[in-house]
């Protein structure tokens, strides 16, 4: 399980993005602090792997918190001031969340994590690894309401989770059958990930002299 700590110095936020977090799969909260010190102490006892880090706290500004934490942590601040955002990337932030925003904006950086934390594994990693592992990290920076009209977020991850966790290259019809969406839903999607440069599209020709498409994701 991933280990997240919550930390936001509105009370009913917190609990909003607990909620959020819970509902992930592989996530689990092991705390919620309201003010800088309270994430320290609590960063050190529970030893989070993912912080929820506000930007501004009671008692000090979360972006001063950042490499003190030990942890992965996705920034969530109404600072809009390029100085600023630039400086917490610079101290380690692998993400700004601006508010206000939708709860499916958190929702796919948190589930792009969950595929990093996995993408990583255990054990020794290559060049290509890491490679993957980065690109897999900055999916989630498309927030469900930039993608083409009428698709949704959740089919779009299971298309490329389905193509991801194939062995060879998969047809439109293979995608439709793993996801539980018709063929032309999932050519629809498909066509979105080509356009975008994360799956690359091949030609089979059958004895009937068609071309089939076939569908490979780049690692």
């Amino acid at each position: 399980m991933i280990r997240v700590l919550v930390v936001e110095d509105d009370f009913r936020v917190a609990r909003l993005h607990a909620d959020l977090v819970a509902t992930v799969d592989g996530m689990e909260v092991v705390g919620v602090a309201h003010t800088a010190a309270d994430a320290r102490a609590l960063a050190a006892a529970q030893r989070p792997d993912l912080v929820l880090l506000d930007e501004y706290l009671p008692d000090e500004r979360g972006s001063d918190l950042l490499g003190g934490l030990d942890a992965a942590v996705i920034l969530i601040s109404a600072e809009t001031d390029a100085a600023v955002i630039r400086r917490a990337i610079a101290r380690g932030a692998i993400n700004v969340v601006l508010k206000p925003f939708p709860p499916a904006v958190l929702l796919q950086r948190l589930a792009a994590f969950g595929r990093f934390w996995d993408t990583f594994g255990s054990g020794q990693s290559d060049q290509r690894g890491v490679d993957r592992a980065l690109a897999v990290l900055r999916e989630g920076d498309s927030p469900a309401g930039a993608m083409p009209k009428g698709r949704s977020a959740v089919t779009a991850d299971a298309v490329r989770d389905a193509l991801r966790q194939a062995s060879e290259a998969l047809t439109a019809q293979d995608v439709a059958e793993a996801t539980g969406v018709s063929r032309a839903t999932a050519q629809r999607y498909l066509a979105d990930l080509v356009a975008a440069g994360r799956v690359e599209l091949g030609l089979r020709y059958g004895t009937t002299g068609r071309p089939e498409h076939r569908y490979t994701w780049r690692a």
